[in-house]
């Protein structure tokens, strides 16, 4: 399925490759860096490029292209969450899936994609069974390592590979059982002048960290399960339990991982949570221009709007701003011509407000369009979709567990058109 694995920064250095078949000449890549010129911004990169005899599938994650070569057919969306889940299991080894800890311990990042695919098929997916095949690094384990000259890889195969749950190990136990789930919702929107929703979606994922003693059967039921009509699931999951009763029911991978996502898409359904009130205007004589934007809460079930940051692109002819922010701090950047109101906390009873005026390049012609605001924002313990976890029941194990559920919505993709 996947012949080889190329890892580029945004500058365009490939500084890992790892082949499962026969080596691939890098210069395949070209015609990944010919699509990255032609998009704009790295998120625009198409996931698919045909090429006259591969095909390159890629993603973008945490600053870095994470691009695989086909050879033959295959399902993309299949190779793009192997991908994801690649990126995934190194945030979990090292922290963070950046350049500089993927370089900091290359070693186990060739030892894990060695495991990870096996003759170019997915072999080991699940962190907890990585964990047994390979152990994370520590500084001590490191030490160990390049005084002995030993290796992180285990010496036995994982107990749960020779089970019938290849996500669970066995023997796990705990002297604190615990079941935490957070609901994650991320809403996209665009706004147009006069307030009014041109679009909106949400993108949801329920994040699970269980740890619980034995082989515990675990069922979910929700509130208004009913809001969900776009599913993905862990392999976990009994799915036709969930087609009939809309209950989560399975047995739970040890440790973190992300019971499903889903996508609402049905407009009347996507509360938007705040309203801007706007006015960017450019005049015909004379080099300035005026700002006058207004922030308020609209639909947050009485919940506190954090980490409010408003960024505009403004457009080339813009040199500088002179502006009053009522609250938070503003900074405008003359080279990439990125205006950023940082708002922090929404205060309902003093509603912040950034007025002023915007200097022009003389003798320029006035900016065809008004540039968009994107909105970047944060709400704790609320779900914008009203998704709300009823109950989690065990089986099978005959202790009682701690069991919490958090909510947050932030913004994706936010922006009001001006």
């Amino acid at each position: 399925m996947i012949h080889s694995l190329f890892l580029i920064n945004t500058a365009g250095d490939l500084f890992l490759e790892k082949h499962w078949k026969s080596v691939i000449s890098r210069s395949v890549c070209d015609y990944f860096f010919e699509a990255r010129e032609k998009a704009v911004e790295p998120d625009n990169v198409p996931p698919v490029i045909p090429t006259p005899h591969h095909y390159l599938i890629t993603i973008y994650r945490e600053k870095i292209f994470f691009v695989s070569v086909i050879q033959t057919e295959v399902p993309p969306l299949f190779v793009i969450e192997f991908l994801h889940r690649v990126a995934e299991t190194f945030q979990d080894y090292f922290g963070e899936c950046s350049e500089t800890t993927i370089k900091d311990n290359v070693v186990i990042v060739y030892e894990l994609l060695e495991e990870m695919l096996d003759n170019g098929f997915p072999l080991a997916t699940e962190s907890n069974i990585l964990k047994e095949l390979i152990r994370p690094p520590t500084i001590l384990r490191s030490m160990v390592n390049t005084i002995t000259g030993s290796s992180n890889v285990g010496e036995t195969l994982p107990t749960g590979q020779l089970s019938s749950i290849p996500w669970r190990r066995a023997g796990v136990k705990y002297t604190n059982n615990e079941a935490y789930f957070d609901v994650v919702e991320e809403i996209d929107a665009i706004l147009d002048k006069s307030g009014t929703t041109v679009f909106a979606e949400i993108q949801g994922v329920i994040d699970a960290c269980v740890k619980l003693s034995g082989m515990p059967d675990l069922t979910l039921s929700f509130m208004n399960p009913r809001l969900l009509d776009d599913v993905s699931f862990h392999p976990c999951v009994r799915y036709k339990r969930w087609e009939s009763e809309r209950v989560i029911s399975f047995i739970p991978p040890d440790g973190n991982f992300q019971l499903m996502s889903y996508h609402i898409s049905a407009q009347n359904l996507v509360a938007i949570p705040i309203y801007v009130k706007q006015n960017i205007s450019f005049f015909e004589t004379g080099s300035s221009g005026r700002l006058d934007i207004t922030v308020g809460p609209k639909q947050t079930m009485g919940k506190t709007v954090e980490c409010l940051v408003v960024t505009i692109h403004m457009p080339k002819v813009v040199l500088s701003a002179n502006l009053n922010a009522t609250q938070g701090t503003y900074n405008y950047d003359p080279v990439t011509k990125i205006l950023l109101w940082d708002i922090g906390k929404l205060n309902p009873q003093k509603l912040p407000n950034l007025k002023g005026s915007l200097s022009l390049q003389s003798g320029a012609p006035k900016p065809e369009e008004n540039p968009s605001l994107n909105i970047d924002l944060k709400i704790q313990q609320l779900a914008i979709s009203g998704l709300k976890v009823n109950r989690l029941d065990m089986y099978g194990e005959k202790y009682k567990p701690f069991k919490g559920v958090k909510y947050v919505t932030k913004a994706g993709k936010f922006q009001v058109r001006t």
